[in-house]
């Protein structure tokens, strides 16, 4: 346990290392920002020695300078996170990850809070704005504003740095032998093992570093190749392809088998290649055979009577399909001869209407009579009959035709007028259409916006559900007479979180010395702390920040018992002190809590591993009574 004066004495030595830093640094204002986690709390101060206290002021002084004047990350840094664990020769210590990647270390980085970050990852966290460090919520230790990250607030930890950089490594890629250090492996083999997997840029698939070049010559399906016939590039699934268009692609003769013709002169190879088989003359008229160039004529004489036979079929087959026209011809022709005679004689009927003149007196009547019907000769009047007859031909064609030309506009202008009316009527329903969208959007946009609005809303209920649930429970496990038992369950799985630096301490639910007394709570480390680490279960007794402090008397001078109780009720371990006045961790709260003060040696480990009644059902119960004498 520690004592009240060994208290005092330990927080007058940090006050003058304060004082010797800051004179040392010229009144610098960064000094009253000093992280709490790199200044040792009152909690740890039981185990701070003078030595630890000056080289706490040089390791300050070495922050503060690299904080004023950091060297730029290079592009190394800025673009990878930390290293792969499995490059780790020897065992992982949780001291050498990044509390964000949870990679080992690369160019580390300290925020104020004390917890480590690669560069890359404290850069990439703060890009966005000021955070809040996860770690110090997972270790229940998160303090504004020193938990918070933001640019500027981190300073390079050289020292783990080099911790990390010295360790010995191993290659992770199977097959490779390579062994040193972690700064031998960043510099010299990160990213240029032989055996290391990489994706083919082209076809993605996974393949060994020095088999890249053999895999883009022979193997990969998207590699590019230049067909040694024309010398043109393609890819490789698409050779096929090629072959079938490639000018220069070697053909073979079917006549001769001469062997690599380019394509491009095959046709005027087989043009005059003699032993190239070609169809029959007289393949029109039905012989099937095809016969080689140089014995065109030897099959000609052989097969004539064959071919005259299959000319004489053909000749008659058309000969039937004249026959078979003829009769409509006939009818036809007999047609137009009835009409050219019916044309003849209105010929003559109007002719001879032309001829007859009015009687005459006087000797030379009868003359004058007999030349007037001297008939016109044959010809003349056959060929006029033939230009009347052709001109009323084409007078009624001409008529036809207007009729059918009539009766098609007529058509078209009906057609029209529909086509008018329904494009009018397609207009009017899709400028309705487009009324109705315009309506349907703004309606989506007024409902996405109540959306969003709603989301918000139940986003902030959420929020608040989750705070009154927070303080349900701790009004729940609150108690108001000083008298708080703790009960801790799962104490074998916490204890080895705190083992492994996950969750190295935990805070109890609030209670208080009355309704409206004393806001207090315990603080407990299962691996011990300070002097206590790894061989003690460390206690403390933390003042915290209430709504009645305004009411109550400073600073907190209550004598406080604290107890690990023996579930037998035999034998409970019992450690109680007085606090110290002068001390800051009784003073009235400025922040949510004051800085921890107890028993750093409160019970040994050993006696819980041993068979004992302190630990049953993975569960230990403190209890903490505060003397109410006084108030």
């Amino acid at each position: 346990m520690q004592t009240s004066e060994k208290h005092c004495c330990v927080q007058d030595k940090e006050v003058s290392e304060r004082a010797l830093c800051k004179t040392l640094l010229g009144n610098r204002d960064s000094l009253t920002q000093v992280n709490t986690r790199e200044i040792p709390h009152t909690s740890k101060d039981v185990a701070v020695q003078s030595g630890e206290c000056r080289t706490f002021c040089q390791v300050f002084i070495r922050g503060i300078m690299a904080t004023q004047d950091p060297s730029p990350p290079s592009s190394l840094e800025s673009n990878k996170p930390g290293f792969p664990k499995k490059i780790l020769a020897n065992k992982l210590e949780e001291k050498h990850l990044c509390n964000s990647c949870q990679n080992l270390l690369r160019r580390p980085f300290q925020a104020r809070c004390g917890h480590r970050f690669c560069s890359y990852c404290y850069n990439r966290a703060v890009s966005s704005g000021p955070q809040k460090c996860g770690a110090c919520i997972k270790e229940e230790i998160f303090e504004e504003p020193t938990s918070i990250l933001a640019q500027g607030c981190a300073f390079p930890d050289n020292a783990a740095r080099r911790e990390v950089e010295a360790l010995p490594a191993v290659c992770p890629s199977d097959g490779c032998t390579w062994t040193g250090t972690i700064k031998e492996y960043e510099t010299n083999h990160e990213g240029k093992c032989e055996f290391m997997i990489i994706p083919c840029p082209s076809c993605g698939e996974a393949i060994r570093f020095n088999e890249q070049e053999r895999h883009n010559e022979r193997e990969c399906p998207e590699r590019t190749l230049n067909c040694k016939y024309c010398k043109e590039p393609f890819h490789f699934k698409n050779i096929k392809a090629h072959d079938e268009i490639c000018p220069k692609y070697p053909m073979i003769c079917e006549g001769c088998a001469k062997k690599k013709i380019p394509r491009e002169k095959y046709v005027d190879h087989i043009k005059f290649c003699s032993k190239f088989r070609a169809p029959c003359r007289f393949h029109v008229v039905g012989c099937n055979t095809s016969v080689e160039k140089e014995k065109v004529l030897d099959h000609e004489r052989a097969c004539s009577y064959e071919h005259l036979n299959l000319l004489l079929h053909y000749i008659m087959g058309i000969k039937v399909n004249l026959e078979g026209i003829q009769p409509q011809s006939l009818e036809h022709a007999s047609l137009k001869i009835h009409e050219l005679h019916q044309s003849m004689r209105e010929l003559e009927v109007k002719m001879g209407q032309l001829n007859v003149v009015p009687p005459v007196q006087g000797a030379c009547a009868p003359v004058a009579m007999a030349t007037s019907f001297t008939p016109l000769p044959t010809t003349a009047a056959a060929a006029l009959e033939l230009q009347l007859h052709s001109e009323k031909t084409k007078v009624a064609e001409l008529g036809r035709r207007c009729q059918d030309l009539e009766l098609k506009v007529g058509t078209f202008e009906n057609i029209v007028c529909v086509l008018n009316r329904e494009v009018e009527r397609s207009s009017t329903t899709l400028e309705a259409y487009n009324r109705q969208h315009r309506l349907d959007q703004e309606k989506i946009e007024t409902l996405s916006n109540k959306v969003r609005q709603l989301e918000r809303t139940a986003g902030l209920k959420d929020l608040t559900i989750a705070e009154m649930e927070g303080r349900l429970r701790e009004l729940s496990a609150a108690t108001y007479d000083g008298v708080f038992i703790w009960r801790i369950s799962e104490f074998s799985k916490k204890r080895q979180d705190a083992i492994a630096g996950r969750a190295p301490a935990m805070f109890s639910p609030a209670f208080y010395t009355s309704k409206y007394g004393y806001k207090m709570c315990l603080r407990i480390y299962l691996n011990g702390d300070g002097t206590g680490r790894g061989s003690h279960l460390s206690l403390f007794f933390v003042v915290m920040r209430g709504q009645s402090d305004a009411l109550l008397k400073w600073p907190f001078n209550q004598k406080v018992t604290l107890m690990l109780l023996d579930q037998n009720n035999r034998e409970h371990i019992i450690d109680a002190f007085r606090p110290d006045v002068t001390s800051s961790s009784f003073q009235r709260p400025v922040s949510e809590m004051n800085i921890a003060s107890g028993c750093p040696l409160f019970c040994p480990l050993s006696k819980l591993d041993s068979k004992n009644s302190y630990i049953r059902d993975d569960t230990i119960f403190i209890k903490a009574i505060v003397d109410l004498t006084g108030l």
